[in-house]
């Protein structure tokens, strides 16, 4: 071991804690099973606290997760000594892991099982996101809190309900049977969907883009177009959208932090390693007879990353895209996001006279984006009086810190003119 400045140490325990936490976990609840989740979790946390408290003085071990996982074992062995209703475990998880289980190795499979147990069907959606964030990936109590502009005692509670229904109705921590897969498969892409959309666009607080959150949801649906069992079209589709999307994600905010239009991007900025990656698995997403809505959304992700400047894409293979979409998932806001391409494709006119059909949808009534779309039209229209009444509007419903900002900004352009 070689010893460590206590401040090296604290990095890489926060470190292991973000990338390894969710996999010992994972693993250790997996033996244990789905009602002694606390445990698994208290385990896993008094060995990370231990690395803190003794790193410093005898050094980094040489294989530090596999050192971690090694003490949460042995922890978990010590906590179920103590409870009698446990002792059934015993020879479970003193026989189940061999010296070399605890090597730096992966451990995807414990994790599937985890996410699939996470996102439950059964479970609500709101539980199903925080459960997953926190199990499998490594996330505090606090951080689920911040990303969702929840009170930690909120989410603390949605834990709590999540985890006494799976007790309840014993939901197994396993991969389903391939009968059971397709509905199973669709809660977690559903999920993980939800989760990317928050960290690539946060409904609020004081960032726009939340790259961890759009980080972890990539990397479990990677885990999910590894595993056999779920290597399907439809996962490879979810994966090209998030990484297509996430290419952008250095060019969407300037050096202070505001949004920047998809005009004024820096598209040198994109990153083209993402771009070729996302590529690949919209590709592997073609394989299957079934189109879903990620099929759909990532080609309209990869209509704007095939195209050099906005002025090159192709608008019109964008609206047929989106009418597409809408009818595998009809929305309000795919209808938006559609009338805002028909702009780009045909003129603000024929944009304007398609929000204002749908503008009076009660869904939208606090979406902010449908006023400030109108008031960008409004502007490109020639009509700033209009333009501000709309942005005014926008400013009135819920958004983010930088969206606020660039609201403002709009609004004084259309007083400038």
């Amino acid at each position: 071991m070689d010893r460590a400045a206590p401040s090296d140490v604290d990095a890489l325990v926060e470190h292991l804690f973000r990338h390894s936490a969710g996999q010992m976990v994972s693993r250790l609840a997996r033996w244990l099973g789905s009602a002694r989740l606390d445990l698994a979790e208290e385990a896993v946390q008094d060995a990370l606290v231990r690395a803190l408290e003794t790193w410093p003085f005898g050094g980094v071990p040489a294989e530090p997760r596999g050192w971690l996982f090694q003490v949460a074992r042995h922890r978990a062995l010590d906590l179920i000594r103590r409870d009698t209703a446990l002792r059934g475990k015993l020879d479970i998880l003193e026989r189940a892991t061999p010296e070399a289980d605890v090597r730096e190795q992966p451990l995807g499979d414990d994790e599937l099982a985890m996410m699939f147990m996470c996102c439950h069907p059964s479970l609500p959606h709101a539980g199903r996101i925080a459960l997953t964030l926190k199990t499998v990936g490594g996330f505090g109590v606090g951080e689920i809190a911040a990303a969702f502009l929840a009170e930690p005692d909120a989410i603390a509670q949605r834990l709590v309900r999540a985890k006494r229904q799976i007790r309840e109705e014993e939901i197994a921590i396993d991969i389903p049977h391939p009968a059971e897969l397709g509905a199973r498969l669709d809660s977690v892409l559903d999920v993980l969907y939800l989760l990317f959309n928050e960290g690539y666009a946060a409904h609020g607080g004081e960032n726009l883009v939340r790259g961890d959150l759009c980080g972890e949801a990539i990397r479990l649906a990677g885990l999910l177009a590894r595993n056999p069992a779920t290597d399907v079209p439809a996962v490879h589709a979810l994966l090209a959208l998030m990484l297509l999307q996430s290419s952008r994600l250095p060019a969407r905010v300037d050096d202070a932090g505001d949004l920047l239009l998809l005009s004024e991007q820096d598209r040198a900025r994109w990153d083209r390693e993402l771009i070729a990656e996302g590529m690949e698995h919209l590709e592997r997403a073609s394989s299957g007879n079934e189109v879903t809505p990620y099929h759909v959304e990532a080609a309209i992700a990869a209509a704007h990353a095939a195209a050099p400047d906005e002025a090159s894409t192709d608008w019109a293979l964008i609206v047929r895209l989106y009418d597409d979409l809408l009818a595998l998932k009809p929305s309000p806001v795919v209808a938006l996001n559609r009338a805002i391409a028909r702009a780009m494709a045909e003129g603000p006119d024929a944009g304007i006279a398609a929000i204002e059909r749908i503008e009076t949808d009660p869904a939208l009534a606090r979406y902010y984006l449908l006023p400030a779309a109108l008031g960008g039209l409004w502007l490109k229209r020639g009509d700033p009086v209009r333009a501000a009444r709309h942005y005014h509007e926008a400013l009135t419903r819920p958004c983010s810190a930088p969206e606020r900002r660039f609201l403002e900004k709009q609004l004084a352009r259309c007083g400038s003119r």
